[in-house]
């Protein structure tokens, strides 16, 4: 059986590729129903906001959206645990205008439920890059 870090570097992959495919659902099932995502400059996101942001990327006329998350760090303590990584990611509209790369720090904390690590809070500190 995979170790609890293992399983969370698994998670964070998926979620990855889940992101790059539109995957709506495979991405809300990695994440808790209290879920927050902290991000500068605006207010808290739910779950709900989440899920609303995402699916209004959805589909061919959305962006497309690429990323690459290097975990630097994974620390757990029982069922609670955080990773730090550097993330990239890339937005390029389907409408021909020049793709938008944001990339900063994120400290992710992730709680473990029935078993399975799932993403909790999630303090996103992306910048746009020149």
């Amino acid at each position: 059986m995979p170790s609890d870090e293992d399983q969370i570097r698994q998670l964070v992959a998926t979620w990855m590729s889940a992101t790059r495919a539109g995957d709506t659902e495979a991405v809300m099932d990695l994440m808790t129903e209290d879920v927050v995502f902290l991000m500068p400059g605006k207010a808290p996101m739910s779950r709900a906001d989440f899920r609303a942001a995402m699916q209004s990327q959805a589909g061919n006329a959305g962006p497309r959206v690429d990323g690459n998350s290097e975990i630097q760090e994974v620390q757990v303590a029982g069922d609670w645990a955080f990773a730090r990584s550097q993330l990239m990611v890339t937005v390029t509209p389907r409408d021909g205008a020049a793709p938008i790369v944001r990339a900063g720090p994120v400290l992710s904390v992730f709680r473990k439920e029935q078993g399975r690590w799932l993403l909790a809070r999630d303090a996103n500190m992306l910048v746009v890059q020149p």
